[in-house]
């Protein structure tokens, strides 16, 4: 299972709590009852000498509880690895905490609202009892004034459990740690009680008996990993919200339950779309003030510039709920000095280190009976920026470094960065990602755009390489999540009659489940891509990537800067084009869709055309040739600068493998760029879906059709580039042959083609590279053990295609949508 899975950066909510009172003194008697200050959530006591925390719980009720919160757990120092997801600022899962004395001891319970029942007591009793709760700690009772009334327990082994599973996060990438108790304790100084919360800190302790890899770079002794731990003990949100149901239409995410009470023949399946609590002073005004505004304060940790532009960026989801009929509901200001930011009562913007570049996310802290946002919270990766930087110096070079001209890097990356402060803000505040906001003119922050590459007289051109402002997606979306009905109206019915206008709009909506891999079925729902997404598009793309390449040097490097890092630089620009590649490889095989529901009118799905296909086919593998795959010597020697010194850890994933030492390797820069292609269209799923559209119609392009226009590219094998190709071709199509999710009958038609192929080569013969190439590649696919010796290889670096998107690869990330 994945961090993220056990990890769910869960939305914000945005119930303001009361004024900050201030840190608990440390009494010098910790045993004598102690009030806290006047208006507490509870009273707490700190035992500063023995680092313990005594909370006094309330008498117990009917049900034997002694009270009912919301918990949460955040991280307040972190890891600063891209793998291992324990980032500064990174809010954990909102649990259901309860007492329950059971004899001597009050157990803490996390409860299980995701299994209820509406209906008579008896009925809800029942489902409560037909899922499991969890006991995460038994606190020992220090004081009892009386029978059957409040209780004094000692809260530190709660807030001393691994509530997030920072060892499971962990041991993905390192064996063997473990929470140390010897080596964590609670901070006594941290203790800090309101009136509708309280926080708390402690430091937790993972440790090895020898560190792997790459904790031993980030921490001083990589067998002993430090984090601080924040806690946070919440009142349960007063009465009043009004949850939203769910729409699969409406581009928000969403909190699940199962309600066994419902009527028969209606979904056990309760989905109330997240968002905060937001009413108006007038409910039934168009437009009116707001009782509490939502606020995001942007995290002092950011430095100018940066800090000001995502500021900006922020603040353009005050339009959309403007235009909602919200006025001055969202407001964004500068984190002020002295505020913790994992204090339950602010939505922050975290500013986060990390040793490479890594995903950005938003979500927080979520009442899970409701779907009523609390806090807001967003974690954004400050490598983020400098690799944007690195790529538009990779494209246009750096002669107009902070000159704001149009072509100027530093401007661009500022530009991109308040479009991802308000994407990230964007969900914390409910929203998911719009990938077809790109075929719209730009109409969500919650796309993954691409930048703009304009070409003007055969020059590349930046100015106007991302969007300001929110879209009209957005606007939607905020009227659809926020508005206010008048007295007397649904609201639900009202945003399901939004969902139906919006979509005779115009507007479409395509998100994660459809977009997120390459090998995915649904035209236009894409990532870092801009326009169309058509074979235009891709020729474009690959317009760009020839006036980058051509222009490919030391004008791409600043001054005094080593011709070394002209390899780091190289490959955005070499593989610029991987992100349309995977926009174009949906039409193969593609059928076109919406997300509808019963009644809405929209229209059912669709194949794409044969001849859309067929031209997406052609433009592929148009990316295969040795025109487009072959580094100029002169070029191929200028990325072979040398080097001295230790690796620099923070770019040693961006290069491509060498050929020893600081030789680029031109082969393995082919090899890479054939294999971005080749692995979207040999993906097991599209050769089914092939295998699948040809079955109804054989006037839809088939599995045979795909390997026919293959076929001249391994036929092309008469100098070094072009064997790369044709040999990286072979290996892909025996690859997706032996991969269990292949079809046995796909699997029959790759294995005639190979074994078709090797009868060819076999007839060669001679002396020269090219026949000798050939009777090896007979060879190789006639011996099966052979094969499957070279196809393993590819499931370990083969070369390995650096990392694209933040972290490359799958990571499990993505088991979490809000990411990015």
């Amino acid at each position: 299972m994945s961090i993220v899975a056990r990890i769910k950066p869960f939305l914000a909510i945005g119930c303001a709590l009361a004024a900050y009172i201030g840190p608990v003194s440390a009494w010098a008697a910790p045993t004598a009852v102690t009030s806290s200050p006047d208006g507490a959530l509870l009273p707490v006591q700190v035992d500063a000498a023995k680092g313990k925390v005594l909370f006094t719980l309330p008498a117990a009720d009917a049900d034997g509880v002694s009270g009912r919160y919301l918990f949460t757990q955040s991280i307040k120092t972190g890891l600063g690895s891209a793998a291992i997801r324990i980032d500064r600022g990174m809010q954990g899962e909102t649990r259901m905490l309860a007492f329950r004395r059971m004899g001597g001891k009050v157990a803490a319970v996390f409860e299980n609202p995701r299994y209820r029942a509406t209906g008579d007591a008896g009925v809800a009793k029942g489902a409560r009892a037909s899922f499991p709760f969890s006991t995460v700690a038994m606190l020992e009772i220090v004081g009892a004034p009386g029978a059957g009334g409040p209780l004094t327990v000692d809260l530190t082994p709660l807030l001393m459990t691994d509530a997030m599973d920072l060892a499971g996060a962990i041991g993905e990438s390192a064996k063997g740690y473990k929470l140390s108790d010897k080596l964590s304790a609670l901070d006594p100084a941290s203790v800090k009680v309101f009136p509708r919360n309280v926080e708390l800190e402690t430091v937790q302790t993972f440790t090895a008996d020898s560190a792997g890899t790459e904790l031993d770079i980030l921490a001083p002794d990589g067998r002993a990993l430090s984090v601080t731990v924040h806690s946070s003990l919440v009142a349960l949100p007063e009465p009043g919200f009004m949850p939203r149901k769910f729409d699969i239409r409406s581009g928000s995410h969403a909190t699940q339950a199962y309600d066994f009470g419902t009527p028969l023949g209606t979904p056990m399946l309760v989905e109330y779309a997240n968002r905060f609590r937001l009413e108006k002073t007038d409910p039934a005004a168009a437009r009116s003030p707001v009782k509490k505004p939502i606020v995001f304060y942007i995290d002092s940790a950011a430095p100018d510039p940066i800090r000001t532009a995502l500021a900006d960026g922020v603040r353009w989801w005050a339009d959309a709920f403007d235009a909602a009929g919200f006025i001055d509901a969202f407001k964004v200001e500068i984190l002020p000095p002295g505020v913790d930011p994992q204090d339950v009562r602010y939505n922050v913007v975290n500013w986060t280190d990390r040793q490479n570049r890594s995903w950005s996310y938003g979500g927080g802290v979520i009442d899970p009976r409701t779907g009523e946002i609390i806090k807001g919270v967003v974690v954004l990766g400050a490598l983020r920026v400098r690799q944007d930087i690195t790529v538009f110096e990779g494209l246009v070079g750096t002669a107009q470094n902070n000159t704001g001209g149009p072509n100027d890097p530093v401007r661009a990356a500022l530009a991109r960065i308040s479009q991802l402060g308000a994407h990230e803000v964007g969900h914390a505040i409910g929203f998911v990602h719009n990938f077809k906001a790109s075929l719209q003119d730009r109409a969500s922050v919650m796309d993954y755009p691409g930048p703009k590459v304009g070409i003007v007289d055969g020059r590349l051109d930046l100015g106007d390489a991302y969007a300001s402002g929110i879209g009209k997606w957005d606007k939607f979306t905020v009227d659809w999540l926020y508005g206010q009905p008048a007295p007397g109206v649904d609201g639900d019915a009202e945003a399901a009659a939004k969902a139906v206008a919006i979509r005779k709009a115009g507007l479409i909506y395509g998100t994660d489940i459809d977009g997120r891999a390459a090998d995915l079925a649904v035209p236009g729902v894409n990532m870092w891509t801009e326009g169309a997404d058509t074979p235009a598009d891709l020729a474009h793309t690959m317009d760009v990537r020839r006036i980058a390449l051509a222009n490919f040097g030391p004008g791409t490097l600043l001054a005094g800067e080593p011709l070394s890092n002209l390899r780091r630089k190289f490959v955005p620009v070499w593989l610029f084009h991987r992100y349309s590649i995977d926009a174009i490889g949906k039409l193969v095989g593609g059928v076109r869709y919406e997300y509808a529901v019963a009644g809405d009118g929209r229209d059912t799905p669709t194949p794409v055309l044969a001849s859309e296909q067929l031209e997406a086919m052609d433009a592929m593998i148009g990316t295969l040739s040795p025109r487009e795959l072959t580094v100029p010597l002169a070029l191929s020697m200028t990325l072979s600068s040398g080097t001295s010194g230790r690796t620099d850890v923070e770019a040693a994933p961006e290069v491509l493998r060498g050929a020893g030492s600081a030789v680029f390797d031109p082969l393995v820069a082919a090899q890479v760029a054939a294999q971005v292609t080749l692995d979207s269209l040999l993906a097991p799923s599209r050769l089914t879906r092939l295998q699948i559209q040809h079955g109804y119609d054989d006037a839809q392009p088939g599995v045979g059709t795909l390997l026919g226009k293959l076929a001249p590219v391994i036929a092309l094998h008469d100098g070094a580039v072009s064997r790369r190709i044709a040999q990286t071709t072979l290996l892909a199509i025996a690859s997706a042959h032996r991969d269990p999710d292949t079809p046995a009958d796909v699997a029959a038609l790759l294995d005639g083609f190979l074994k078709s192929t090797a009868r060819g080569f076999g007839k060669a013969s001679g002396a020269s590279e090219d026949a000798l190439w050939q009777v090896s590649m007979a060879g190789l696919l006639g011996v099966q053990k052979r094969l499957d010796a070279e196809i393993s290889k590819l499931s370990r670096p083969r070369p390995p295609i650096p990392a694209g998107m933040p972290i490359g690869g799958d990571t499990g990330w993505f088991d979490n949508i809000l990411s990015d």
